[in-house]
């Protein structure tokens, strides 16, 4: 991946936009203007005056720079007007020199984007602990909780990322669905699908007719009534355990099983979205450990999420 030639600032890093080599687009800023039609053309040629585009050499991007210039440009996203707010703090599991571990509250975006930008746990965490080399190791959604893993320095980042590209970490999740009125499937199972994703949807689809790309273990924890956002409903609590790793696996596959998780608002049904986040009722999908051997020092680790879905049936 091309290394940014601009550096973190105040920690948010430096955005990189892939710029079509040739096409209907004479200049660069004739591609950004039709890429991103809500910006004003104003505003960009300020931008691009000020020297805030920049290509891979950290040359800026002029007015007139053709197309096919560079491939690359970077630059650092304006903040939004009017930036959601997330009044739930991250808690820090594990910090050493190569890692930090957090356990992520609901609603709290991995990494910037849309509407975020301040309230992300990669800006947050980089000022907390004036580290601009953070980094995710890997990703969750908004909407999910627990158990998130950061690079705290480039040198040992490689050894990190290759686990999880190799599978050779454990993930372990929980989920609270409505219990089904037709009865619950026999568990422990295991739940195949083709899980595809098309650009700008909000939701993946399923394919039938492809072999599975996506595997999960599901295990029965206990049925019970939520005492939670959703008081009084009859509910079901699983264990979840990923073999793959695709955009909203869990969710869907749940979902494909009649046990939507509490809260989904993309699965079964994608629901309009809402002005505010409801902290009564978040997504009910907890990242509640990683499990892996250390690349450097061969040692087992084991990072478990503190928090608890709220919709879970009491304990015994």
């Amino acid at each position: 991946m091309p290394v940014s030639p601009r550096p973190v600032r105040d920690g948010v890093g430096a955005t990189r936009l892939r710029v079509p080599l040739t096409g209907p687009w004479e200049t660069i800023a004739d591609y950004v203007l039709e890429r991103f039609g809500h910006v004003d053309r104003q505003v960009l040629h300020d931008r691009i005056d000020r020297g805030d585009i920049v290509d891979a050499s950290g040359a800026a991007v002029q007015r007139n720079t053709p197309l096919g210039a560079t491939e690359f440009i970077w630059y650092h996203r304006e903040p939004p007007a009017v930036e959601r707010t997330v009044p739930f703090d991250e808690e820090i599991l594990h910090l050493d020199d190569d890692l930090v571990v957090i356990d992520k509250p609901h609603f709290l975006p991995t990494t910037p984007g849309g509407r975020f930008l301040n309230h992300t746990a990669l800006v947050r965490l980089r000022r907390r602990l004036d580290n601009p080399d953070l980094v995710p190791i890997h990703r969750l959604d908004r909407a999910t909780a627990g158990v998130l893993m950061f690079s705290a320095r480039p040198a040992t980042r490689g050894a990190y990322q290759s686990m999880f590209e190799r599978r050779e970490v454990q993930k372990l999740y929980e989920a609270v669905s409505a219990a089904p009125p037709d009865g619950l499937p026999t568990f422990p199972l295991v739940h195949r699908s083709h899980i595809q994703r098309f650009r700008d949807n909000l939701c993946v689809q399923t394919r039938p007719d492809l072999p599975p790309n996506a595997e999960t273990l599901i295990e029965l924890i206990s049925t019970g009534t939520s005492v939670g956002g959703h008081a009084g409903l009859e509910v079901v609590h699983t264990r979840l355990r990923p073999h793959t790793g695709r955009m909203h696996q869990l969710r869907v596959h749940l979902a494909q099983l009649g046990l939507g998780i509490l809260g989904d608002r993309y699965y079964p049904e994608l629901l309009p979205e809402t002005p505010e986040d409801d902290p009564e009722r978040p997504l009910q999908l907890l990242a509640k450990a990683l499990r892996f051997t250390d690349p450097l020092s061969g040692r087992p680790r084991l990072f478990t999420s503190r928090r608890r879905l709220a919709d879970a049936p009491p304990r015994g």
